[in-house]
């Protein structure tokens, strides 16, 4: 099945499993981050909890097609943190900031998030075949 196929008929669990992952950076915004040791460690530690999160879901419905969910669910991500940031930052520091003010950011950012959907879809891969086992 093609990627427009698959975006099509996931769309909903895409664009779920994309704004789940925003937890990390409300969390970071609303400070709640700290609670968790220091910022580097919540960091880190949302990113495997949301990681697993994924995996559980796409695994629990014995996608077909994981790796496709989970790269659309990272861009779908970095699309919605991108938002997120425009919005939020003039808002509270008066000024843009964020990867809409530099190019580059922004591209790293898609394709940071496209390399952690891979990861995880292909881990997901290997958790679904061993089920069927």
């Amino acid at each position: 099945m093609i990627n427009k196929e698959v975006i099509k008929q996931n769309i909903g669990l895409i664009l779920s499993l994309g704004a789940i992952a925003l937890l990390r950076p409300i969390m970071k915004i609303t400070g709640i981050i700290h609670l968790l040791i220091n910022e580097q460690f919540g960091s880190i530690l949302m990113t495997i909890l949301i990681s697993l999160v994924w995996l559980i879901i796409v695994v629990k419905k014995k996608s077909q097609h994981p790796i496709q969910i989970l790269v659309f669910a990272g861009i779908s991500y970095a699309i919605f943190a991108t938002i997120l940031s425009a919005i939020l930052s003039p808002t509270l520091t008066g000024q843009l900031q964020g990867p809409l003010t530099n190019p580059l950011a922004l591209i790293s950012i898609i394709a940071t998030n496209i390399i952690w959907g891979l990861i995880i879809g292909v881990i997901a891969i290997a958790m679904i075949k061993k089920e069927k086992k």
